[in-house]
């Protein structure tokens, strides 16, 4: 998800020297939506007090996670499109210092969970967990994908699919000439859609698992944590998003065209939300099916037209760049507040949730600024002085 948290094409300098990598134009709109997935996930979490038609978004937010993953793979496409044999190296330099020291810090304020996770697990299981999670590998085990950080599980996906850009970068440049039409390359993306489909719907059918109802968000089930947490299940929805960044680039969109592919998107996801949701089954769901609406909104949001000019407003751009420390703190941030009632005793309980959420706000903006920037800058310098 991290690439989703930063989309600027300064951030994305990547195998050719400073004097001969080319910068793409800026793409503000990303920034800003980022941010209202972001602060949706929160609430996700952590429903505050809202109108009830409000409900089946916040209620089914996990979506907008999968979303991250297409808008990933669409930024590193955009970025990198010219540069097909990009260093790996310094490729896996920067993304891994982008994540890795916030994934790291996070885990350290965590450490009072690992009590309930003692408790929740064997010991071989624990001990497992407390291995694999600062490796970034516990997506890897359905049981432990959500150990000692929840959110974190989304890390090790973030890791598979850097490890495979710059070998699919290369594959999509060798085999432009059999997707270099915008046709062709819709057709891409909506097969690759589809066969990631392919394993949720298997699941709804056959119902591996044998759950006595249909599974729902609180549903626990070996095969459903792997299609929920596995790293792999994201590879489709990651790779489309590259493919959208080619289409981008060869599909000549006027700025009303774009604020009409936006709005359609919009609207079609307002229309699930509010009469389909419920309808459809839940790992289906999960499982990118909302990919084509999320497509459209992204291609109307990369170019200017009057809708991008609305998430291009500045304070959710501006905020857009904590989106991934946001994320990755939230969950077990808000746990610690209401186990610590803290806003009780600094008596301004009367302003919860609200102020909870400001407060979180706040630290990610202060991480971002004053230990993520800051540690990444010294690890460019010191292992890839060109990287950086």
């Amino acid at each position: 998800m991290t690439d989703a948290h930063r989309t600027t094409s300064q951030q994305a300098i990547g195998a050719l020297p400073p004097s001969e990598a080319v910068r793409k134009p800026p793409l503000p709109a990303l920034s800003g939506l980022r941010t209202l997935l972001a602060v949706n996930v929160m609430f996700f979490h952590f429903s505050p007090p809202h109108p009830a038609f409000l409900s089946p978004m916040i209620g089914n937010a996990y979506v907008f996670v999968s979303f991250f993953f297409l808008i990933s793979g669409f930024v590193l496409g955009y970025n990198y499109a010219d540069r097909p044999k990009l260093s790996k190296r310094t490729f896996y330099l920067t993304r891994i210092s982008r994540v890795y020291p916030v994934y790291l810090l996070v885990l350290a304020l965590s450490i009072p969970f690992l009590k309930l996770e003692r408790a929740a697990h064997t010991t071989a299981g624990f001990v497992a967990g407390l291995v694999l999670t600062p490796l970034a590998l516990q997506g890897w085990s359905p049981t432990l994908a959500t150990f000692w950080n929840t959110v974190g599980w989304t890390v090790p996906a973030e890791f598979l699919v850097y490890l495979v850009f710059p070998f699919l970068l290369l594959f999509f440049a060798r085999h432009a000439h059999r997707i270099q039409t915008p046709a062709r390359l819709l057709s891409a993306i909506l097969l690759l859609w589809l066969i990631g489909m392919v394993p949720h719907v298997l699941y709804t059918i056959f119902n591996p698992d044998h759950l006595p109802e249909a599974a729902t968000r609180f549903s626990y089930g070996f095969w459903l944590r792997a299609l929920k947490y596995s790293p792999a299940a994201y590879f489709c929805t990651f790779a489309a998003g590259v493919l959208l960044a080619r289409l981008h680039a060869v599909l000549p969109l006027s700025p009303m065209r774009r604020s009409l592919l936006a709005l359609s998107g919009l609207t079609g996801l307002a229309l699930f939300f509010a009469y389909l949701v419920g309808r459809v089954p839940y790992i289906v769901i999960h499982g990118s099916l909302l990919l084509p609406l999320f497509a459209m909104l992204l291609l109307g949001l990369t170019g200017p037209n009057p809708v991008a000019a609305i998430f291009s407003w500045t304070p959710l751009v501006r905020f857009g760049e904590t989106t991934f420390a946001l994320y990755l703190l939230h969950f077990n941030a808000l746990l610690l507040i209401q186990y610590y009632k803290v806003p009780a005793r600094l008596h301004v309980q009367r302003f919860d949730p609200w102020i909870s959420y400001a407060a979180v706000m706040l630290l990610a903006f202060l991480v971002l600024h004053l230990y993520e920037r800051p540690v990444r800058r010294l690890m460019l310098s010191r292992l890839n002085p060109r990287a950086r």
